[in-house]
């Protein structure tokens, strides 16, 4: 039987049989070895909280059903072709299907398979930080340690002189991002006169620091997913006086600094390049078999208070190499 992962109401996920793919010309028949869960985007739609307005600009590019409820979902499955190839590609958990080649990329063979996974969320933090715009000799602070977060410490961490420091609420993320190269602090310990600032929190507080910690004419690049969450800011005297500039970076289009210069599929190659990287590792886990995931979705997602909160669930389905 072929299953695939579906959302049916708010916190409730199943396993629904899906058709034995028939590929049509174009189209590569797969089967999975490993996704994972990208704990923003998909809390968002398990709880069923993807805004109105939303709706076509959070389709998935193979998404079947529809916002709210029911729907399958997801972007980050690694799987194998007959030929043998191992392939990223943009699909949600399932399986075994069949999609079109340019939603494949190939994955290094350097690359293990779980660490694959993190192919979308790497190239989210790359156009992220082709939109930052980094310099090196700079002062930059990342603020929130998720997947996309600590990814974008991790590449800026790379740039000669730059001075990387990540911000969490979670002590526990200090020795990943040290691992990587940055400094860490807690919210309230977090650097001042910050030229470059990521943020990668998704919350209002989180923007909040960013805006308090910026350093005259800095550049604020806004990577957060608010969902149906509409934040408040303090854009008065302080936000004027020190002419900050607020930036949109979003992975959908290809940064204006590389557009026309790197595709999507040119974009992707590089970024699962970046994960030969056994540092990288250290985002990976728990490790869920696919036919435990409806009954732990909700915790992997929302861990209950003072619970560890995982950086990338991910799911087997079978044993990756």
């Amino acid at each position: 039987m072929n299953r695939a992962l579906w959302h049916v109401a708010a916190g409730v996920a199943e396993l629904r049989p899906a058709p034995e793919p028939e590929p049509r010309e174009g189209e590569i028949v797969v089967r999975a070895l490993a996704s994972a869960l990208s704990r923003g985007t998909e809390r968002l739609v398990h709880r069923g909280r993807v805004a109105p307005s939303q709706h076509a600009a959070m389709r998935g590019p193979m998404q079947e059903g529809e916002f709210p409820f029911p729907v399958k979902y997801g972007y980050c499955v690694v799987g194998e072709a007959a030929d043998g190839r191992r392939l990223f590609c943009l699909h949600p958990h399932q399986e075994r299907f069949a999609l079109p080649s340019s939603l494949c990329a190939p994955v290094p063979d350097a690359v293990p398979t779980p660490r694959a996974v993190l192919g979308a969320n790497m190239e989210t933090a790359l156009n992220a930080v082709w939109d930052a715009a980094p310099l090196p000799g700079e002062r930059a602070l990342v603020v929130g340690a998720g997947v996309v977060g600590l990814l974008c410490a991790f590449l800026l961490a790379r740039i000669p002189g730059l001075a990387v420091s990540v911000t969490d609420r979670d002590p526990s993320r200090r020795a990943v991002a040290e691992s990587f190269g940055a400094r860490f602090a807690a919210p309230e310990e977090a650097p001042d006169e910050q030229e470059l600032i990521l943020h990668c929190s998704g919350s209002e507080a989180g923007l909040r620091l960013a805006l308090e910690r910026a350093a005259f004419e800095a550049r604020i690049v806004e990577a957060s997913w608010f969902g149906d969450a509409e934040p408040a800011l303090p854009l008065g005297a302080r936000f004027h006086q020190r002419r900050l500039r607020l930036v949109s970076t979003q992975v959908g289009s290809v940064s204006p600094a590389m557009r026309g210069r790197r595709s999507h599929a040119e974009r992707m190659a590089l970024a699962l390049s970046l994960l030969d990287d056994g540092r990288l590792d250290a985002l990976l886990g728990p490790m869920v078999p696919f036919a435990e995931l409806p009954d732990r979705i909700g915790v992997l997602l929302e861990p209950p208070p003072g619970a560890p909160q995982p950086l990338c669930p991910v799911i087997l389905f079978g044993d990756p190499a």
